[in-house]
């Protein structure tokens, strides 16, 4: 035993210094491959952060790192795709001693397209390190500039548009009322405001040839009919939404439910050209007139000023009656509306509800250059160029003038802004040019709806801003819808005519026709190429003695 005791010792103390020798305890840290990253990008040549547009269909792009990359690892790092999300084949080469990765497309891309190309952390270096931070990039194709239809003549264009859009008023005019439906997918919910367009639009067709006057008439008395004996009216006044087959009122919001004046005054400026252009004495012609006149002289104007105070209101409620509280003050798309109250045979306004209501005593006045122009009225940059349409399709701009403006100095003073400030672009869109420009109210793929301007600028055009400013700006409205036609045809031009908007900068266009933006492209048409409508609102005799009630001074008068 005690032999065993003296031997214990060595043996332990060897164990130790045996295991310590070794060093398996604490083995070194292994080699982990450096990281990398990109240090430049370009497509085509060019560095533009990682957004690109107007890319050609074949583009070069170019991710420069600072390491050389592992082939092998590319195919399954980068990635192509179209903006549904399909995988784009592309080819590969290399530059800078590996550093620098080619890829092109293997085919050509889609015009105008959105691509996103991607480059993940899986891409490797050639020692094993891997990218330190993912690249995206989003690329969007040019436009196909090649024309889309045959080129004709300005006129025999024109003469195209007007017809096309023509047919949303009459080959899709509700069937049982006769009137505008809201837009292309609003079944049975006719515009009272974009009905009284179609109605100018009529007068327009039936003036070209479109259609024979007998038709024409026959369908306005269609309208006027189910207006007479379908709808409520409201103090004279109708609701801006009707359900077109038995003329109930469609609330177009909670408590906007019963008059909407604007609308009707709309409706009103349409049914006066009908009444002046369908002059014969032809027994159904007749018929209209005294029709027209029912409605016109039932308005109750003067009583939309909600207890004789010195301002028009543009709602009133069965249920609610004056809660929408919206006064009709300037500047709007609504000077249309004092010029018919100032105007009816029995409910006028006097001179002191426009000059305190509409032009709130002065202060409607602008007198600010944008641009470079001079804007007489109305807010900053001048508004949605419905601002400029809407209320002129009637009344002639053309030495229109009282205390406040010269109407035509105002009209193409907006007009002007309106392009320039697309042309000039501030907010770097993708597509403003000088032929593809105009902001208005229409659809869009941002908000749904928008009174585009300006000063409410989502990269959304609206054909008709620039169609209907013909009259303002012949030249640039001009450039404008040959771009529509020719260069946009495949994508904008369908069956009623231009396609309400679009937006080049995430790539949409809208399937979609509004009453509203139609009828004042035919009109305005019409108006820069003839003057009819012009002619035929300013010869009405209650216009004339009414709008000189409130001080304008025109030559049609």
């Amino acid at each position: 035993m005690t032999h065993i005791k003296k031997c214990t010792l060595p043996i332990i103390l060897f164990a130790f210094f045996a295991c310590s020798k070794g060093g398996d305890s604490n083995p070194p840290p292994p080699d982990i491959p450096p990281s990398f990253a990109l240090n430049t990008l370009k497509v085509n040549g060019v560095y533009n952060g990682f957004t690109y547009y107007n890319s050609n269909t074949k583009p070069v792009i170019k991710f420069s790192f600072s390491t050389k990359i592992d082939h092998a690892s590319v195919s399954n790092s980068v990635l192509f795709k179209d903006n549904a999300g399909a995988t784009v084949a592309y080819n590969t080469t290399y530059e800078n001693s590996d550093s620098t990765i080619v890829i092109i497309p293997a085919d050509s891309l889609d015009f105008i397209t959105q691509y996103v190309v991607t480059v993940s952390t899986a891409l490797k270096s050639q020692v094993k390190g891997a990218l330190r931070t993912a690249v995206s990039i989003q690329l969007t194709t040019q436009l196909d500039s090649t024309n889309k239809f045959p080129v004709i003549s300005d006129s025999a264009l024109l003469d195209l548009v007007q017809l096309q859009t023509f047919a949303y008023f009459w080959n899709f005019g509700h069937p049982v009322s006769g009137m505008a439906r809201e837009r292309n997918s609003s079944g049975d919910i006719v515009t009272t405001g974009g009905t009284g367009f179609g109605i100018m639009a009529m007068i327009a067709a039936t003036n070209r040839n479109f259609i024979n006057r007998t038709d024409a008439v026959t369908r306005i008395q269609k309208i006027v009919s189910f207006l007479q004996h379908n709808c409520t009216s409201y103090h004279g006044a109708f609701a801006h939404w009707i359900n077109g087959s038995t003329g109930a009122t469609i609330p177009f919001s909670e408590k906007d439910d019963g008059a909407d004046l604007v609308e009707t005054s709309y409706l009103m400026q349409g049914l006066l050209c009908a009444r002046q252009y369908f002059n014969s004495a032809d027994a159904t012609e007749q018929q209209l007139r005294n029709d027209i006149n029912a409605l016109w002289n039932g308005v109750e104007w003067n009583w939309f000023r909600k207890n004789n105070e010195q301002v028009l209101y543009w709602h009133w409620s069965p249920k609610y009656n004056w809660d929408m509280n919206m006064a009709v003050s300037g500047w709007n798309e609504a000077l249309i509306v004092y010029a018919l109250a100032a105007s009816s045979p029995t409910s006028a306004i006097p001179k002191t509800v426009y000059d305190n209501g509409w032009a709130k005593n002065g202060a409607m006045k602008n007198g600010n250059a944008y641009f470079g122009v001079t804007l007489p009225v109305g807010p900053a940059f001048g508004g949605p160029l419905f601002f400029a349409q809407y209320s002129f399709l009637g009344i002639n701009p053309h030495g229109l003038k009282d205390t406040y403006a010269d109407y035509w100095v105002q009209d193409s003073s907006h007009a002007r802004i309106n392009y320039l400030y697309c042309v000039n672009n501030p907010k770097s869109f993708n597509g403003y040019s000088t032929s593809s420009w105009g902001l208005t109210a229409s659809d869009d793929n941002i908000t749904g709806y928008s009174a585009h301007a300006p000063d409410n600028d989502n990269g959304v055009i609206s054909p008709t801003a620039a169609i209907a400013s013909l009259p303002y700006t012949p030249v640039e409205s001009m450039n404008a819808i040959r771009f529509f036609y020719y260069t946009m045809g495949d994508k904008l031009w369908g069956e009623f005519g231009f396609k309400d908007a679009y937006n080049l900068t995430n790539i949409w266009f809208a399937n979609s026709y509004l009453a509203i933006d139609q009828g004042p492209e035919i009109v305005m048409i019409e108006n820069y190429r003839t003057g009819l409508l012009w002619q035929l609102f300013m010869s009405c005799p209650e216009i004339k003695s009414g709008m000189l009630t409130l001080g304008f001074q025109s030559p049609y008068f």
